[in-house]
């Protein structure tokens, strides 16, 4: 729902030829390093992993600037909503879906992204890894979820950009929509997606078909 490049693309201090290179590899060590702390089971919660990933980026990148760090972790804490996701999840709602989200961010970075792009009081449920002190994709944390809303993974239809988070969502017995907005290939991991789309506007349809 939230778009990760929204934080570099708005730091006026970031040069424009280098906000897509600073905006892939803080995002790839940050999933690395939330994979690896969970296998290392030395838990931190996900705003020490993005300050980390983010230090990573900046330093390889040789981007250096007083106060980059802290402007560029102040512009994460409310990053920019997709387009489509607002009316999305008001269509899903009048529907009569129970919405949530479950992510590996801290209780409190979403409270901030959620508010920060107007999405308040769209979601059911707002729940943290966290949590359970550990990352996506491990087992637990979609367990979590389930025991939350008191619901059988089955009746779960979870939306994810991340393919590894939606075959891991499918592995797990979660009927699995991949938001597959950048092309990417498919993964060989076990588990698959359901359905495969290229922006959220496409959901409310497929779900109500689903539905039929």
């Amino acid at each position: 729902m939230f778009d990760f490049a929204t934080a570099a693309s708005r730091c006026p201090d970031i040069p424009e030829q280098s906000r897509a290179a600073l905006t892939t590899l803080w995002r790839d060590k940050q999933l690395q390093y939330t994979w690896l702390r969970t296998l290392q089971g030395r838990y931190v919660d996900f705003w020490q992993v993005t300050g980390d990933a983010l230090d990573f980026a900046l330093d390889s990148l040789g981007i250096r600037k007083p106060g980059l760090h802290e402007t560029l972790m102040e512009l994460y804490r409310t990053l920019a909503a997709f387009p489509e996701v607002f009316d999305v999840l008001h269509s899903l709602r009048r529907s009569g879906f129970a919405t949530a989200i479950l992510s590996n961010g801290s209780p409190a970075m979403l409270e901030a992204a959620v508010a920060g792009a107007g999405l308040s009081g769209l979601f059911d449920a707002v729940l943290s890894a966290d949590a359970v002190g550990a990352f996506k994709t491990h087992p637990k944390v979609y367990q979590y979820a389930l025991d939350r809303l008191g619901v059988p993974a089955s009746a779960v239809s979870f939306q994810s950009s991340n393919g590894w988070d939606a075959y891991a969502a499918s592995d797990f017995g979660m009927r699995v929509v991949w938001c597959n907005r950048y092309g990417q290939q498919r993964e060989r991991l076990p588990g698959a997606p359901d359905r495969e789309i290229r922006t959220l506007a496409e959901l409310p349809a497929l779900l109500s078909r689903a539905g039929d």
